[in-house]
């Protein structure tokens, strides 16, 4: 098992210490490192097959030229050109002497891996050096800067026990998959190919050993409901075909099953013909429903344990991450990586009620903002483009929490459930007009509007007869449906303002009214229904667009937007490295 992966200089990664365990999740946002954290592991494994292969197992060889690698043998990294390894391409750097004269020096990739092997712990580090677009040297990393001294290689043998296996998300199926040896079959995954190789690697399972192959198909049929049908070799056509039965008894062929069935099968299929292997998985969730990726991720460490496999996983999904957390180790690719779930009992605690993936967008951003719902944040960033406010790009990606209840103590014990473990989080949260006492208390601002909610700042007889007569930016509305549409309007506000008086409800118009359910809805359901559209044509989720055929902004928006600005300057977000 591999315990510790040290990176400096490869790919997004300037330097990463990343501790490992038997099962391990890297999460992250994209272009953070995750995939160049496991593909480093491909390449120090091929880095030390090629030492050992090549000096023996018993050479120290001092010769700076090391052992040369080429790119195309690279079979998880592939890269067009050598220099695309190491960060921003960066392979020589300029300095300065102490005589003053200039001086080149190279870059070197530097990858270090510690474990336990049959019980013993050792530790292997190796340095790669560019040569040109084609090759780079590998060598044992050198422990200071004149390179007089060499780390110490485990013994070989304990190495040779260390196998490597980098496996990319279900690309889609091929029509036609011809028989493949096990090296073109590894080619082909590492290039990303996983399309060409399902059937191959199912045959390979099925021929490898029965038992694993029936526990494979009973996992299928378990979780899709559906019997896959043992792979077949045409000897004749040089192909692979595969099929399997629905539980009408019809039998399709594997093409035809959805892609989270073919990425499930992918997954456990490798993971069963290679034991006693660490898989590096790249995005097991993919293709996968979010029920699903909670049962197939716990499968596969299951499988895995069964195999002597260590899983070291990349992955996007709060269900994978919320449900490593409890059990494996968790790794954010937030500025260094670094282990999300060793805080200590308490904070454990915390972070398990309030959901990982919340603490790692607090890392993230900083700072969160609490709103009711989507689509408050969808007006206030409307408003925000509108006035051509700087809130606009803050509101492009934020950490947003929404509160639908409107209760402060729900937004409250969130924010100091993340705080017990992001010390220096702020917040900022907006409440429609409610009767509760707001506080400002250990970084967490909260705020009311004055008005019912924030669709009262755009809910106005001038708004809705604008977007009547379609006087907007994008509307394209013909001259003879203008009268018929203004006119429908008129007569839809009368209605809904005769009937709310009738009930004895605030006036149409009223601040103290609530805007979205007493009079947006109901009045665009009426106006729909009266002119024969689609009910769908406005609906709450598109309120935000009404905000175009507004005038006169209220400066309490405004107030709300510098809140946020405020706020937002305030973060401390782990910067990228």
């Amino acid at each position: 098992m591999l315990t510790r992966l040290i990176i400096r200089n490869f790919k997004r990664l300037a330097e990463a210490d990343i501790d490992l365990s038997q099962s391990v999740v890297f999460i992250g946002p994209n272009n953070s490192g995750k995939t160049s954290a496991l593909q480093a592991l491909a390449l120090w494994e091929a880095g030390w097959r090629a030492w050992f292969s090549k000096r023996g197992a018993n050479s120290q060889a001092e010769k700076r030229s090391g052992v040369t690698l080429n790119r195309k043998d690279l079979i998880a990294v592939a890269v067009p050109d050598a220099n695309l390894l190491w960060r921003d391409l960066h392979v020589r750097a300029s300095e300065r002497q102490d005589d003053g004269k200039p001086k080149t020096r190279n870059i070197l990739i530097e990858i270090c891996v510690e474990g336990v092997t049959a019980g013993k712990v050792w530790r292997c580090g190796l340095e790669f050096d560019y040569a040109n677009t084609e090759s780079f040297y590998c060598r044992p990393l050198r422990t200071d800067a004149e390179g007089k001294e060499r780390m110490v290689l485990p013994d070989a043998s304990m190495l040779e026990q260390v196998r490597v296996a980098f496996l990319p998300p279900m690309s889609g199926l091929a029509s036609i998959e011809p028989k493949l040896e096990p090296g073109r079959i590894n080619v082909l995954i590492g290039e990303g190919q996983t399309a060409q190789v399902l059937r191959n690697l199912c045959l390979m399972l099925h021929e490898q050993d029965k038992q694993l192959w029936n526990n494979l198909v009973q996992h299928v049929q378990s979780l899709f409901g559906i019997h896959l049908q043992e792979p077949l070799y045409n000897a004749v056509r040089g192909e692979v075909s595969m099929s399997y039965k629905e539980r009408s008894g019809t039998q399709l062929d594997l093409a035809s099953a959805g892609r989270g069935l073919q990425q499930t099968l992918l997954l456990l299929a490798y993971i069963y013909a290679n034991p006693r292997t660490i898989v590096l998985l790249d995005e097991p969730d993919a293709h996968l429903e979010i029920l699903r990726q909670r049962q197939i991720y716990r499968l596969i460490n299951e499988v895995a344990e069964q195999q002597g496999c260590q899983i070291i996983a990349a992955s996007h999904s709060e269900v994978v991450l919320n449900e490593a957390a409890e059990k494996d180790s968790v790794v954010a690719f937030v500025g260094k990586p670094h282990l999300i779930n060793n805080k200590g009992q308490q904070v454990l605690k915390a972070l398990n009620n309030i959901g990982f993936e919340n603490y790692y967008l607090a890392e993230e951003r900083g700072w969160v903002l609490y709103l009711e719902g989507s689509t408050d944040y969808d007006i206030l960033r409307t408003f925000a483009k509108k006035l051509g406010h700087p809130a606009f790009e803050i509101l492009e990606a934020p950490f947003v929490h929404y509160v639908g209840n409107n209760r402060p103590s729900q937004a409250r014990d969130h924010f100091h459930g993340i705080k017990e473990a992001k010390t220096d989080l702020v917040g900022l949260a907006i409440f429609d007009n409610i009767s509760a006492d707001l506080t400002f208390q250990q970084g967490l601002v909260e705020l009311m509007w004055s008005k019912r909610e924030i669709e009262n700042y755009f809910c106005s007889e001038a708004v809705l007869m604008a977007w009547a007569r379609g006087k907007g930016p994008a509307d394209l509305i013909e001259m003879a449906e203008v009268s018929l549409r203004e006119e429908a309007m008129t007569e839809c506000i009368q209605k809904l303002a005769d009937a709310l008086e009738t009930t004895g409800k605030p006036s149409l118009w009223s601040a103290e009214i609530k805007a979205s359910e007493e009079v947006l809805e109901p009045l665009f359901r009426n106006f729909c229904k009266k002119l024969g559209m689609p009910p769908q044509t406005m609906n709450k989720g598109q309120f935000h667009q009404l905000i175009a055929y507004l005038e006169d902004v209220d400066p309490e928006i405004v107030e709300k937007l510098d809140a946020i600005v405020e706020v937002a300057g305030k973060a401390r977000p782990l910067e990228a490295e």
